[in-house]
């Protein structure tokens, strides 16, 4: 029986977990420093802001249900060093204990680190990442104190966003911070994001675009932040800039990608053939690209962590590649998108156009109606699809934006999509919707 042996218990190692104790039957020990796993912490920011009133479903397998399996299972485990030789993974437990396991195939699903601002006064209390279940339980519990009010976010991402929300929705003083100029630079064009900055400073959040941090204050605990523009008040303050692979126990003895990610093949595989990565701390094969990239989402953890499972377990898949999908609800205005923008796509190297429209969802004589905005961005050149986004009230685009998703996997064309069969119900949408009315308006 092979034994393998899984250092990481997030959602790409429990995606590789499941399907070799489900499927293959194998011997598989899972290595975890963290004191649980499974964690969905996309949904920290809805239970902090109080959109959920649990936590408990934010989790969403345990060590009980691996070990019923036949899983062998640490928890608050630290892997110390890997002998890729010998073929052994050393690991020290929180108690001191020393482990050695050794492994016919090993899953490295080490995930992602937060990026740690290099500036003074960052070791002053109060002051956090947003990534584990501890730090949002810190952020909660903070948030309860009368005393903190002034909560600082640095960084304009997903994250960033969504926890900006989150505090604001706690009746708190809101500042958010980029050096960009603009909220979700990494997946939406300015046209998109301008509308999220409008929502957000119309919603109360108190907007520093365009400002670097330089310094944090405080005696104790941090007390204001400092830019080159001003310096704020800041009870609270939530690092949210961005993560790096974490891919410090094999760098020495894999290729790695140009960021540091673990390089690996569309079977999941490192340029060791008996060690496979997962998740964020792997590369991922993009369609819109049609070369290899670095796109860490939760889902592309899912499937990779699938891919390296099959594969394993003697099932020789490659994966079909992805696409990067991803979308954001943020006061009720939704974002989605898939491929790359008009904005990052030079940056890959893609010659693109792009078309826009703007409609209603349904038709006119409907009450319950939103209007909705689309920009579909494609090659200049062979005008394959490579990109989408889309804004609206309504959270009906987030059905569209997979259509577009498996537009880019299969190479659709712009031209193509101007004459997609796309139903027609008053309920649901016009009889040419936006869809195909933004491809009819493509050069």
């Amino acid at each position: 029986m092979t034994k393998t042996v899984i250092i990481g218990s997030n959602h790409a190692g429990i995606a590789a977990g499941n399907i070799l104790l489900d499927k293959y039957n194998q011997e598989v020990v899972m290595i975890e420093r963290n004191s649980n796993f499974s964690y969905l912490s996309c949904g920290t920011a809805l239970w902090v802001g109080r959109q959920i009133d649990e936590v408990d479903g934010l989790f969403y397998t345990n060590r009980d249900d691996f070990e019923a399996k036949g899983a062998k299972v640490y928890l608050e485990t630290t892997v110390d060093h890997i002998d890729f030789e010998k073929k052994e993974v050393h690991s020290v437990t929180a108690s001191g204990e020393e482990l050695v396991e050794t492994y016919d195939k090993l899953i490295l699903a080490t995930g992602s680190v937060p990026i740690s601002p290099k500036v003074p006064g960052n070791d002053l209390k109060n002051i956090t990442f947003m990534k584990k279940f501890q730090e949002g339980q810190f952020i909660d519990n903070l948030l309860e104190s009368d005393e903190i009010q002034n909560i600082a976010v640095i960084g304009a991402g997903y994250i960033g966003v969504e926890m900006a929300e989150a505090a604001k929705r706690r009746g708190k003083n809101v500042l958010l911070f980029d050096a960009a100029d603009r909220s979700l630079p990494s997946y939406y064009d300015p046209e998109f994001t301008d509308a999220m900055d409008k929502n957000l400073a119309d919603h109360g959040i108190e907007l520093h675009l365009g400002e670097l941090v330089q310094e944090y204050r405080g005696t104790d605990k941090v007390e204001t932040v400092v830019t080159e523009k001003g310096e704020y008040a800041a009870d609270l303050v939530i690092n949210a800039i961005g993560f790096l692979p974490n891919s410090e126990l094999g760098k020495d003895e894999l290729d790695l990608f140009v960021n540091g990610a673990y390089l690996v093949d569309r079977h999941q595989r490192t340029s060791n053939p008996d060690v496979y990565a997962v998740g964020d701390c792997a590369t991922v094969y993009s369609n819109a690209l049609q070369d290899t990239a670095y796109i860490a989402l939760a889902t592309n953890a899912v499937r990779t962590g699938m891919v390296a499972g099959e594969n394993i377990g003697g099932n020789e898949i490659e994966s079909p590649g992805v696409q990067g999908s991803n979308g954001i609800s943020i006061f009720g205005y939704n974002m989605v998108s898939t491929g790359y923008s008009v904005t990052a796509a030079p940056r890959f190297g893609l010659d693109v156009k792009y078309t826009d429209f703007e409609d209603t969802q349904k038709p006119g004589f409907m009450h319950d109606n939103h209007d909705v905005k689309i920009r579909i961005v494609y090659d200049a050149n062979t005008r394959r699809i490579v990109g989408a986004q889309m804004a609206s009230t309504t959270s009906e685009i987030s059905m569209a934006i997979h259509m577009f998703s498996l537009a880019i996997e299969r190479g659709v064309t712009i031209d193509e999509l101007a004459l997609l069969d796309l139903f027609f119900l008053p309920h649901f949408n016009q009889p040419y919707n936006y869809i195909n009315k933004a491809a009819l308006a493509a050069e």
